[in-house]
This record gives C-alpha cells, structure tokens and sequence, in this order.
C-alpha cells in the first residue's frame, strides 16, 4: 500500500529555462540592438549629406543611440533572468502558509507494478 502524502508534485512547467534558451534569446537581443546602432549611423550619414531642417536634433538622437544602444546591449547580454524568490510577481504574492519543499517518491514510496501472469 502506498503511503498518500501531502507534498506539491513537481511540474515541468516549473522548471527554469535553459542555459541553451537563455544565451540564445541573449544573443538575439545583441544583435538586434546593434542592428539599431547601424541604423542610427546610417541615419546619421544620410542625414548629413541631405537638407534637413532641425539637422542638429536628429544627429544629436542619433550620436545617443549610437552610444547608450550599445552600452545597454553589452548589459543585458550580460545579464540573466532573476531568480524566483527574487522576481517581484513573487513578492506581491500573498501566502497563508509556508509551502514545503516540493520533493520526490523515496524508493519505499514508490507505487508498485503487479503482473496479472
């Protein structure tokens, strides 16, 4: 007989991504935030060679995006996910008792297969 008790199961759904998906959505970020520093340097060169009222305006957001966009990309490149206890949905979330541990079937626990042979 299997002893029934009153431990939380442990999902899938609440394991953290991996390191893989984390360094891979990482990388996409870079790229696509350097893909908008070459856009605002192209901008610039455009901008300078056309006719363009109110120039000093949109080469000065664009010299800011040609320094902070990377300053920011190198940051959160660098950058992991927090971890749960200190994501702020976790905070907020109100708790009447304190949850234990989420833990395994101990080998006597375990349930066991009879064969009808």
């Amino acid at each position: 007989m299997v002893k029934q008790t009153g431990h939380r199961p442990i999902l899938i759904t609440d394991a953290p991504r991996s390191q893989n998906d984390q360094l891979h959505s990482r990388q996409v970020r870079y790229i696509v935030m350097m893909l908008i520093r070459v856009a605002c340097l192209i901008a610039g060169g455009v901008l300078i060679s056309l006719d363009v009222p109110l120039l000093w305006i949109w080469l000065s957001l664009c010299g800011i995006g040609m320094v902070l966009v990377p300053w920011l990309a190198v940051l959160l490149a660098n950058d992991r996910p927090p971890k749960d206890e200190h994501r702020f949905v976790n905070r907020m979330r109100h708790r009447t008792r304190e949850e234990p541990a989420p833990r395994t079937l101990t080998a006597a626990e375990q349930p066991r297969i009879i064969d009808a042979d």
